[in-house]
Order: structure tokens, then sequence, then C-alpha cells
């Protein structure tokens, strides 16, 4: 009898299953469509009595799942991030790309502030219940600074001093990657073997936060219906403020790597002929990470030779930031207007550092963006039920943040190459190229002997070489 006859059509997939399996962008817009369209019909029926504390728990638990994952997410992806960039592979180009990253994220995010205070995206608008009180008094910026060197780290995590935790992880950080790629052989293993734990402890985070954005849809479409049940079409004109401040800052950022590439002499029109598949790419799909093979190419058309883009395209997919750096900075400024708190120089200049640091490794972490604007919020003491709001044009915002994001790598990856020797040729010159390759093979020849042991660059953050492999989460900029 054939074996065709004891075969049983395959059981569709339950409820549950097709919910996971629905894209979480189409999640995240039908929750703020249906949460605006209940939200408008309670306030119309006027039946907030008894349907808004329902909701209100729901939208809270959502914004205590947010404030949950902040200080694990700081200490494992902090250290693993930090990890990752091995002191071997920090040489010049290393340095050169690190510094160009970390500067233009702070840049960033300073755009993001400056242009967000300068509209007020959420002015006029009161958050229901308590969520318009004011945060936690701001000590002295003097006060501040000190803070971040803290004297007990658990302290520092009880009082829920973000950087301070942010410092005490990165020094961590720094110390397992001198002890991983240490000459001494029982150092070199004991930081292997910790270096595990970190990884281990990353993937663990990693599946408690996809655990949350399950149940994110849920969450901000209590809280939006809570706010426009109370507030009715009032929150719409705030959030397009929102929307065109975040917009705005990026196309001026778009500016500022133009006038980046011009001082080091690089052909604007022809860098941007070539990046604009990756950015359109990245403005339609949403994930960095998808668009690493489409950024590869565009380097490769502006003459940039692997020896630079194979490194700097990687690792901008884990550290480069610019265009969430943006929208953290304009959030805080809409969230700090909505819970009526004018924003000190000392708050201003946390949101920053914070944002910055946060870009070492929350890259690599789905829903980064939503999560670096709560590490912002809660380092200067806002209150979080805005963040809902925000949430809720996360897909929108997150369209044009990532097309920033990418557009920031190629422009360090080509003003680095144009730096160094051999590394910036004519495309369209086969014997400039094969002279230039012929001299990259040449340095890679001379510098073999200090890779760093296979061992040390694998793991869920492992190399940043080897972005969004199953083996290595890092490069998942995929909501950001």
């Amino acid at each position: 009898m054939s074996a065709d006859v004891h075969e049983r059509p395959p059981s569709p997939p339950g409820l549950w299953r097709r919910y996971l399996d629905f894209p979480l962008i189409w999640k995240m817009a039908v929750a703020l469509v249906t949460g605006a369209a209940v939200g408008l019909a309670i306030s119309a029926t006027g039946t907030q009595a008894w349907t808004l504390p329902v909701l209100d728990t729901l939208g809270e638990i959502f914004l205590r799942l947010l404030q949950m994952l902040v200080f694990p997410l700081i200490i494992t992806t902090l250290i693993a991030g930090v990890v990752s960039i091995s002191p071997q592979r920090l040489g010049r180009i290393g340095l050169k790309v690190f510094a160009f990253y970390l500067v233009t994220s702070a840049f960033a995010i300073t755009i993001g502030l400056g242009v967000a205070l300068a509209v007020s995206p959420g002015s006029g608008l009161d958050m229901p219940g308590d969520g318009g009180e004011e945060g936690a008094e701001v000590p002295a910026i003097s006060e501040t600074l000190l803070d971040i060197v803290p004297a007990n780290p658990f302290q520092a995590l009880v009082e829920g001093n973000v950087l301070g935790i942010m410092f005490a992880a990165i020094a961590f950080g720094l110390a397992l990657t001198f002890m991983v790629n240490s000459d001494e052989h029982r150092t070199r293993e004991l930081g292997i073997f910790l270096r595990r734990g970190v990884d281990g402890a990353v993937e663990l985070v990693f599946r408690v936060v996809k655990g949350v954005l399950e149940y994110a849809p849920i969450g901000v479409f209590a809280l939006i219906a809570v706010v426009l049940a109370e507030t009715g079409t009032e929150a719409v004109g705030p959030l397009l403020k929102l929307t065109g401040a975040v917009y705005g800052s990026i196309v001026v950022m778009v500016l500022v790597y133009a006038v980046l590439l011009m001082l080091f002499r690089a052909g604007v029109a022809r860098f941007f002929a070539a990046a604009k598949e990756p950015m359109l790419t990245a403005f339609v799909t949403r994930s960095s990470s998808g668009t690493l093979p489409v950024s590869t190419r565009a380097a490769e058309k502006m003459g940039v030779r692997e020896g630079v883009y194979g490194f700097t395209l990687p690792l901008g997919a884990t550290i480069n930031m610019d265009g969430t750096a943006i929208y953290v900075g304009a959030a805080t400024v809409f969230v700090a207007n909505i819970a009526g708190v004018d924003l000190t120089t000392a708050q201003i200049a946390t949101v920053v550092l914070t944002g910055v640091l946060a870009s070492i490794g929350t890259a690599g972490v789905p829903g980064s963006g939503l999560i670096m604007l709560t590490m912002a919020v809660t380092s200067v003491g806002l209150p979080m039920a805005p963040v809902a709001l925000v949430a809720g044009v996360d897909a929108i915002l997150d369209m044009a943040r990532t097309m920033c994001n990418i557009t920031g790598d190629l422009t360090g990856t080509r003003i680095i190459a144009g730096t160094e020797k051999g590394m910036l040729g004519d495309p369209d010159d086969p014997d400039a190229s094969e002279a230039s390759e012929a001299s990259e093979a040449s340095d890679t020849s001379a510098t073999s002997d200090t890779e760093v042991p296979a061992e040390a660059g694998s793991g869920p953050v492992g190399g940043v070489g080897e972005p969004g492999t199953e083996e290595s989460p890092v490069g998942a900029r995929d909501v950001t």
C-alpha cells in the first residue's frame, strides 16, 4: 500500500501561530488605527468610566515591560558590543570609523533635539491621568558628570542611574576584550569562557525582547485608545509635528553628510548616485542588515576597496545609528512637552550622552529605537506614559531613520577610504583596481598574525564582519 494513503494533510496553523507570523509592522499599524478608532468611539459615547480602567491596565503592563528591559539590555548589549571590536581590528581604520560613527551620532541627536525644541511637537497635549506629572528633579551638570562613574554599580542599578550603568558595562567590556585577546593562554581561555556567558545572556535578553514586542501592539492599542478617549483628536496634531520634526532633522543630517563629503573632496553627485539604491531599500524594508548586500555593491561603485567596506559597513550596522539618534532626541522633547517639563542643559547633555553610548550595543536589538527612547526618557527622569504615543507612529518614523543610518554608514566608508592609501580607486579602471587589490592583499598578509582567534569572534554578538547571521544577530537592526 502506498505511503501516501497514511499521510495526513498538515493542520492549519492556530490563531496564536498566525498572530506570531504576522509582520510586526502591520500589527503595530493595525493597533494604531483600531486604538484610535476605539478611543474616539469611547470619547463620543461617553463610556470612559468602565472602559478606561481595563485599557489603562493593558497599557501600563506594556510600559512596565519596557522599563523592565532597560538595564538588562544596557549591561548585556554594551559589554557584548565592546567585546565584538577586538584591539587588533581597532587599528588605524578602526579608530577612524569608530570615532566617525560616534561623533556623527552625537551630532545627529543634537540636531533632533534642536529641531524638536524649536517646534515643540508635544505642546498643547496633556497626558491623561498622572502621565502629565513632571519627572524627577535633575541634579546639576557637575553632579551628573560625577554620577557617570558609580561608586557602587549595584546602587546605580537600584537608583536607575543609566549613565553609571553604561560606564560600568563599557569598562567591563573593555577588560573582557583584552582578556579574550590576551597572549597568556589561561587569561585568554577565561576570557573566551566569560564571552560565551555574555553571548548567552544577550541571546536570553533578545528572547525576552521578542516576547515584549509581541505584546507591543496590545499595549499601543490600549494606550492610544486611552489618550484619544480623553483628549479626542487633540493628539493627531502633535504626532504630525513629531513626524515632521524627525523627517526634517533627517534631511538636515543628509545635508551634513554632503558637506562632509565635500570637505574630504569626495564627489557628492557620484556618492548619491551610488547610494540611492541602498537608501531606497532601507526606507522600504526598514532593515539595515537586509540592506547590507546592497550597501556593499554601492561602496564598490564608489571605488571603495573591500579592506575598508568589509569592516566599516558591518561595524556601522552595529554602532552607527544617526537616524535613530535623531528620533530619540526629537521624541524625548515630545515626551517632555507633554509632561510639561522644560529640559535643562544638564538634561539635554544627558540625553546626548545616553543616546551615543546606547548606540554601541542596542543596534543589534529588534525595536532598538523604542528601547533607546526608553533609556533616554528614564535617564532624565521623564514619565514613561507619552512613549506609547511615539510607539504608535514608530513604523512611519522607522523608514526614514533606517535610511539615514545606511547613508551615514556609506558616508563614513567613503570618507575613510579616501584617507587610506590604496583603499580607493576608480571602479571603471580595471588596471587601477588590480593594483589596489594587490596592495590590499599585501597589507592583509602583513597583519594576518594579529587576527583574533576564531573562538573569540563567535557567538550571538560575534564578529562585526558577520551581521545578520543566525549566530550573530548584531546586524539585525530590522526594527530600529
